[in-house]
């Protein structure tokens, strides 16, 4: 049993909030089994019951022009490069009938910061969807582009997110998170959206009534406590926004935040009266590792402790400047997993990251603290611009769950249950039609076949296969 300077049982037990310093500690001096045990003990406290959920949908990266230049980013295209694109409106319409003929219910619509869209755009584009297909779920838009959205609309990033939730806008996801410290973000994610500025994005989202996730990226040239730090904004906005819907004290939440974020309470003003009634909060935490292959950032060396000595805190020049990378594999991802779950006691639902840590990772990440498999994921295009990406169909989902233990069951955005696969008509229980699930380690066109919809010449070697249900290559 790892020796630690506090009593772990209270926080498995939810009597203690898991405070920064023992955060670190944890990461320091617990060991990976100890920590699987601790946030497993969490997970069944938190979800007793006896299924794990997965979600359908699918991502369509509508753009892939940004004027944002991230350096661990290996899908962005400037507007002059040959194989930038956008999509069209029948374009997007296709992929989400491809989707509703599979039985997916909900799209994760993300893209590039394009500042040739108008919000008119946008608008028009939710308005298409949800008069189109009624049923789906939109879950879109990442604070990064709602961030270019204020200066390329010139408005208040409150008076965008009214406009694109009337326009059929229903849940904001947490891409473009990485890590908040400015030392970092402004070393690999230039030209894009400070944390501060992240984080107000979801705050005025909660306030508005909707729903978001948050998200981390881990395994480049952060140090172990600025993962803590990011952690703890989004803990303290979680508490806000619990706040908000009388889970706690307004006022004393609100000063803690403001005391220790006050970037986030700078710019689009809190307005008590004009709280929607029902306000959001993040249903869900998700961090993965940094994918290199590709990318400006992959380029930098690795870190090398005969070399380099110490990464945490270190005052090498090259570790500080962001010249020397630390990545992190299966261990890491785990630890960080296990870490999350015992510090988040007010985020319901942590995903495992299957897309990046492959699906036996994905499967064990069940025992260190994810509650579910996040999405078949029918189409991926930024991850696997980035060299590596995994494709599973709903049957190998579903036999990974079962096999841990649980009923795979098909969840909405809201975590309600949509299907529970406990009968024979389980997709992992019919007989396999498809080759079996393999690593897709080189994304080119003699595995893909010709993607369909990619306008303006896109090529397809940024692009993943479209796993069709059954399809379990």
């Amino acid at each position: 049993m790892s020796k630690l300077s506090f009593n772990i049982d209270d926080v498995i037990s939810g009597k203690a909030r898991l405070t920064d310093a023992q955060a670190l500690e944890l990461h320091s001096n617990a060991s990976l089994h100890d920590l699987g045990q601790w946030a497993h003990a969490v997970t069944l406290r938190l979800h007793p019951e006896d299924y794990r959920t997965y979600v359908i949908d699918r991502n369509i990266n509508y753009t892939n022009v940004c004027t944002a230049k991230c350096t661990f980013c290996a899908f962005r295209r400037d507007h002059e490069d040959s194989d930038a694109y956008t999509l069209t409106y029948d374009t997007i319409g296709e992929k989400i009938k491809e989707l509703v003929a599979i039985g997916g219910t909900q799209i994760l619509m993300q893209g590039g910061m394009n500042d040739r869209l108008p919000i008119e755009w946008y608008e028009d584009l939710l308005r298409y969807i949800k008069s189109t297909f009624p049923t789906v779920h939109i879950h879109a838009f990442s604070p990064p582009e709602f961030v270019e959205f204020e200066r390329f609309f010139n408005m208040d990033v409150r008076d965008i997110i009214r406009r694109l939730h009337k326009a059929g806008l229903d849940t904001i996801p947490g891409g473009g998170g990485e890590i908040f410290a400015p030392r970092v973000r402004k070393r690999i994610g230039i030209g894009k959206a400070s944390g501060d500025d992240w984080l107000r994005v979801m705050r005025v989202a909660h306030e508005e009534g909707l729903n978001t996730s948050a998200t981390m990226l881990i395994g480049h040239i952060e140090f172990v406590r600025e993962r803590i730090e990011h952690m703890a904004a989004i803990r303290d906005m979680q508490d806000y926004a619990r706040a908000l819907s009388g889970h706690g004290e307004l006022s004393g939440v609100v000063r803690r935040c403001i005391s220790r974020w006050p970037g986030i309470f700078e710019r689009s003003a809190f307005k008590p009266a004009e709280v929607a009634s029902a306000p959001g909060s993040y249903t869900a935490f998700i961090h993965w590792p940094f994918q290199r292959e590709n990318t400006p950032l992959g380029r930098a060396k690795e870190w090398d402790p005969d070399t380099y000595g110490p990464f945490d805190d270190s005052t090498n020049e090259d570790i500080l400047r962001g010249r020397v990378v630390r990545m992190a594999g299966a261990d890491e991802y785990l630890r960080m997993l296990a870490i999350a779950r015992l510090y988040f006691d007010n985020v319901p639902s942590l995903q495992s990251s299957w897309v990046t840590m492959g699906p036996k990772v994905g499967q064990l990440a069940m025992m260190f603290g994810a509650n579910d498999m996040g999405s078949i994921m029918m189409e991926e295009n930024v991850v696997s611009a980035a060299g590596t990406t995994y494709s599973l169909a709903e049957r190998d989902i579903c036999r990974l769950i079962r096999d841990a233990g649980w009923v795979p069951s098909q969840r909405d955005q809201y975590y309600n249950i949509l299907k529970r696969h406990d009968g024979a008509d389980a997709p992992d229980l019919q007989p396999l039609a498809q080759p079996p699930m393999r690593n897709v380690k080189q994304i080119d066109k003699q595995f893909i076949g010709a993607a369909p919809g990619i306008d303006d010449g896109a090529d397809s070697s940024v692009r993943v296969q479209l796993p069709l249900l059954g399809d379990a290559r």
